[in-house]
């Protein structure tokens, strides 16, 4: 399988910027995240990474991330052995194999039909493992997925390149069509958003991002089935240690300073 093509620009292109910051990551000695089929996918893909100038600390951040995510939804489905978990704008994260969900859980992954195609051709298949081939932002989608279960919805990477006007008609959309569960997903302040466009891998793919959360409780009053439970803590102290000196400072100003705090956060809904 070795040189797949990809065709993708813009949003679509910059899933292979984290997709190959998780597998600089999992090639670590002691890595966070073990993602192996990250690092096979990066391997299969015929695709010039360099081009992205993803270092070791923006792996370490995506790996990071990722796994505070992954622990999240993890603790879910223990909580709630029926329910569904579905993962918006997926690109080629490999969430459901890192967790392995237990059989009573069904998965949907959500992202455009040529991103499903390749993770088709990247990843293996599984039993209640559902493929949505489709833009999160349309409604007919919703439709594949059981409104009578107990769901835990994701999105990681997604919210910024969302419109600001699209996100809480999404938002609106999945609460309406679900029975009730719980939403995590990172979000970004103006200035975050100011910082993603100086970002290396986000100039090269041409990549735009719309969508700032300043607040988190103003989702409560957009979409009012909303009940903002509080910021998920992504960095733990033995995680910290291991990023290069410039993004120790950049977590330590994070800490201290309230606007650099709300530069991006990982934010945990229940409706």
């Amino acid at each position: 399988m070795a040189g797949e093509k990809v065709d993708l620009t813009g949003a679509r292109e910059t899933l292979l910027m984290t997709l190959y910051g998780k597998a600089l990551e999992s090639r670590l000695p002691h890595s966070l995240l073990q993602d192996r089929f990250a690092d096979e996918a990066v391997r299969k893909i015929d695709y010039d990474f360099s081009r992205l100038k993803v270092d070791s600390n923006l792996g370490l951040g995506f790996a990071i991330r990722a796994k505070t995510l992954d622990v999240c939804v993890a603790d879910f489905l223990a909580r709630y052995p029926d329910a569904i978990a579905l993962h918006l704008g997926c690109g080629l994260d490999t969430r459901i194999f890192r967790i392995d969900p237990p059989q009573g859980i069904d998965w949907f992954d959500v992202d455009y039909p040529e991103v499903m195609e390749l993770r088709r051709r990247l990843y293996p298949s599984r039993d209640r493992y559902h493929l949505v081939a489709a833009s999160v932002t349309e409604p007919d989608w919703l439709a594949e997925v059981p409104r009578n279960r107990p769901a835990i919805v994701v999105a990681e990477g997604l919210t910024p390149y969302l419109a600001a006007d699209e996100g809480p008609r999404l938002l609106a959309r999945l609460v309406s069509h679900l029975a009730g569960g719980e939403l995590a997903f990172d979000a970004y302040s103006r200035f975050g958003l100011k910082l993603m466009r100086l970002n290396p891998a986000i100039k090269a793919t041409g990549a735009e991002v719309h969508w700032a959360i300043e607040d988190p409780h103003e989702l409560e009053q957009a979409v009012p089935k909303l009940r903002f439970i509080g910021e998920i803590p992504p960095y733990k102290p033995e995680q910290g240690a291991r990023l290069g000196w410039s993004a120790r400072l950049f977590v330590g100003l994070w800490k201290l300073i309230p606007a650099m705090r709300k530069v991006g956060r990982l934010l945990r809904y229940r409706f």
